[in-house]
């Protein structure tokens, strides 16, 4: 087979997939032992999914908020925020005052979501990345080099929040709760990051920085041949912070260090990881670092439920904050739209793409 009648061959592959919208789960429903051809990813992105048994150990932090109100104790958290940020990119924070039971219902939710009827799923599957609720599999299905095993419910939160009938009636209630718990944490965490900084408070939200709010909630179903592919590839989110609540089967690992770990979900634990546009407008003291999600090989299906902050003014112009450029520590990076620095996000394929240095100086 030539090459051109293999890329030819592959396209309709892929839209025969597409065209069924029901996504990997209908693949699996429909009882295959084999992953699709799509689906099977170039061994050398699959060479180094389980981790180096020689390697020193490293793990995400985990962070305690608890009293972290008080002078000392917020100083303290201040700095363990700050020192993660700084050489991880993630970290875990428990006691965040979000209750357990909350947790477990905005998973449920997902959940049940993605396991309900094929026919409610389908009026929502789509491509149009401008839509305020979207079911698909695989935002970058026709730009990758390799599907991977999974699907995602996508809504839109702000700055325009979606009408409330457009959300799926089995999950409505519990996304608009948890955007609401975000919308509460994610300014605490940008206020610790600021002071770790010396910023002055509310910097952050001064620049929209809570507003341009994206839900994804993933499904990552069993696959038959988990070592073929993977659940999501290598990529760092290009926007400011990451919430992301993931359930207890884990999945999820990140490059630090030079080596993959595994962040091992912890009972109540919320991760929160560093974007491209945070690694920029801290003028790269704070890290955005690659991470991915391996394939499923259990029987039981996974969930994790992202959220991605980001400036809701995308023609406004951002850059290095002016507080964190000086002669010693000049600008690392040029000015930008956020809506322009999207546009690059989305002209390829996720699979290791960082936007830093499209933009550095």
């Amino acid at each position: 087979m030539t090459d051109h009648e293999e890329l030819y061959s592959r396209a309709k592959e892929l839209k025969r997939f597409d065209d069924t919208k029901t996504g990997v789960k209908g693949l699996v429903d429909s009882g295959l032992n084999t992953i699709p051809p799509i689906f099977v990813h170039p061994p050398e992105t699959l060479s180094d999914l389980k981790p180096d048994p020689k390697a020193r150990p490293v793990s995400i932090p985990v962070i305690n908020l608890a009293g972290f109100g008080s002078p000392p104790r917020r100083a303290e958290v201040v700095d363990k925020v700050t020192r993660a940020a700084r050489e991880h990119g993630f970290f875990q924070i428990v006691n965040h005052g979000i209750p357990a039971a909350k947790l477990d219902r905005t998973i449920a939710a997902v959940k049940a979501f993605h396991e309900g009827p094929a026919e409610v799923k389908a009026r929502l599957y789509r491509r149009d990345a401008g839509a305020g609720v979207t079911y698909m599999s695989n935002v970058d299905l026709y730009q990758s080099k390799a599907a991977s095993w999974r699907d995602t419910l996508t809504v839109r939160l702000g700055p325009d929040p979606p009408v409330t009938g457009e959300l799926p009636e089995v999950c409505r209630e519990a996304l608009v709760e948890w955007d609401g718990e975000v919308i509460r944490l994610g300014a605490v965490v940008m206020e610790l990051l600021e002071e770790g900084l010396g910023l002055r408070a509310g910097r952050y939200r001064e620049l929209t920085c809570l507003e341009g709010r994206i839900m994804v909630g993933h499904y990552y179903p069993r696959c038959p041949q988990p070592d073929l592919t993977v659940g999501l590839a290598s990529h760092a989110d290009p926007g400011v912070l990451t919430v992301l609540l993931q359930d207890h089967m884990g999945g999820l690992q990140v490059k630090t260090g030079g080596q993959w770990v595994d962040v091992k979900p912890v009972p109540g634990a919320i991760v929160i990881n560093v974007g491209d546009l945070l690694q920029i407008m801290t003028n790269d003291q704070y890290k955005s670092v690659e991470h991915r999600v391996v394939a499923n090989q259990s029987e039981e299906p996974r969930v994790s439920i992202g959220v991605f902050l980001n400036p809701g003014k995308r023609e406004e112009t951002y850059g290095p904050l002016p507080e964190l450029i000086s002669s010693n520590k000049p600008a690392a990076y040029q000015q930008f739209t956020f809506s322009e620095f999207m546009r690059r996000f989305f002209t390829k394929e996720l699979d290791g793409k960082s936007l830093k240095n499209f933009f550095r100086i």
